[in-house]
C-alpha cells in the first residue's frame, strides 16, 4: 500500500545506518530515504491487499530495504501495517511502532516475560525504555531501570518500581536475581547485565553483538555468520558460564503484533512519550537531537 506521511518517528537505527554501523546486515546504498516509522493514511491499495483500504488511518514500522518514511509518501506492506490508535494523534502515533515493537518482541515474544518475574530495562527514559517498562508492568512483573536524576520522576510515572540514578549508583550493587535483563547499552554495561541475572535467566541485547543465530534468520552469507560468531564469542561464552541465555534482537515490522499494541494503547495501558516535534524542514536537527541521548521518549517529525 501507499501511504501518505503525516508523522514520522525518529530513531537512533536512522542515523546509525546513515553512518554504516550496521552495512554487515543491512547493507543499504547511499544515499537513502531514512526513517522506520510512520503514521499516514492510505492512498493506494495493491490488488492483493484484504483488510485496509482507501483512507484508512495507519501507522507501521516501514519493510527492512524498504524504508524511506521521512518523505511525503512511503510504501508499506500489508502485513507491516495496523489501524492507528483512535486515541492518538498522529504525531503521538508515528512515535510508537517500532519501539514498541522491540519492547514486544523483547518482552513477550523472546523472554516470554511472566507475572511476578523481575525484568531490568535499561535506559528507561528512552524510547523503547519509557514502552517497555510499561508493557511490562501491564504483564506483571517488577520492573528496574536507569536513567539520569532529571528522569528519575519520569520512568516512576511509567511504573518503574526500582530507579537507579546512574550519576550516583551502579546498577551491579542494586540489583540481583533478575529474570529478564532488556540491554540497548554499551559493551562493559552488557557484561555487568550478566551478573544481575539469576541461574536460568535471559540477556536480551538490542544494542549487539549480533549472535549466531541472528545471522542465520536474516539468511546472511556464510562470512557474515562468521564474522558475527566472533563478534559475539566473548559474551556468549560468559553468558554459558553464569548458565544464562544471550540473545541479540533485532527488531522486524509486524503489523499483526502493532495491532495488539493498538488494542494496550486504546485500554489505556500504555501511552506514548513524545519529547519534540520538529517540522520536516528540521529533520537533520532531530536527528542529531536523538543522537544526543538526551530525548526523553520519542522525537517525531511533522509533515504540513
Amino acid at each position: 500500500m501507499l501511504v501518505q506521511v503525516h508523522a514520522a518517528g525518529v530513531n537512533l537505527l536512522d542515523s546509525k545506518i546513515r553512518d554504516g554501523e550496521f552495512k554487515l546486515i543491512l547493507p543499504y546504498r547511499l544515499p537513502l530515504i531514512l526513517g522506520h516509522d510512520v503514521a499516514g493514511v492510505v492512498v493506494q491499495v495493491g490488488p492483493r491487499v484484504r483488510q485496509f483500504k482507501l483512507g484508512d488511518e495507519v501507522y507501521a514500522r516501514t519493510d527492512d530495504f524498504r524504508i524511506g518514511s521521512f518523505a511525503e509518501f512511503v510504501p508499506v506492506k500489508e502485513a507491516s501495517l495496523a489501524l492507528k490508535p483512535q486515541n492518538l494523534t498522529m504525531e503521538e502515533a508515528a512515535s510508537i511502532p517500532l519501539v514498541a515493537l522491540t519492547a514486544w518482541q523483547a518482552l513477550v515474544e523472546k523472554a516470554q516475560l511472566q507475572k511476578g518475574q523481575k525484568v531490568f530495562i535499561q535506559a528507561g527514559s528512552g524510547g523503547v525504555g519509557t514502552l517497555a517498562i510499561q508493557l511490562a508492568k501491564h504483564l506483571g512483573a517488577t520492573v528496574a531501570t536507569t536513567t539520569g536524576t532529571s528522569n528519575l520522576a519520569l520512568v516512576k510515572s511509567l511504573g518503574a518500581d526500582v530507579a537507579i540514578d546512574y550519576k550516583t549508583q551502579d546498577f551491579e550493587d542494586v540489583l540481583h536475581g533478575y529474570n529478564v535483563v532488556l540491554n540497548s547499552q554499551d559493551g562493559k554495561t552488557l557484561a555487568k547485565s550478566l551478573r544481575v541475572l539469576q541461574s536460568g535467566g535471559q540477556l536480551i541485547s538490542i544494542s549487539g553483538p549480533p549472535d549466531p543465530a541472528f545471522g542465520q534468520k536474516i539468511g546472511a552469507p556464510g562470512f557474515v555468520r562468521l564474522i558475527l560468531r566472533l563478534l559475539s564469542a566473548g559474551i556468549r561464552r560468559k553468558a554459558q558460564r553464569r548458565e544464562v541465555d544471550y540473545a541479540f534482537l533485532f527488531m522486524r515490522a509486524d503489523g499483526s503484533q502493532l495491532g495488539e499494541i493498538t488494542r494496550l494503547i486504546e485500554a489505556g495501558a500504555i501511552h506514548p512519550v513524545v519529547d519534540r516535534v520538529f517540522a520536516f524542514e528540521h529533520t537533520n536537527e532531530a536527528l542529531a537531537y536523538v543522537a544526543t541521548g538526551r530525548a526523553k521518549g520519542k522525537v517525531v517529525i511533522k509533515m504540513k
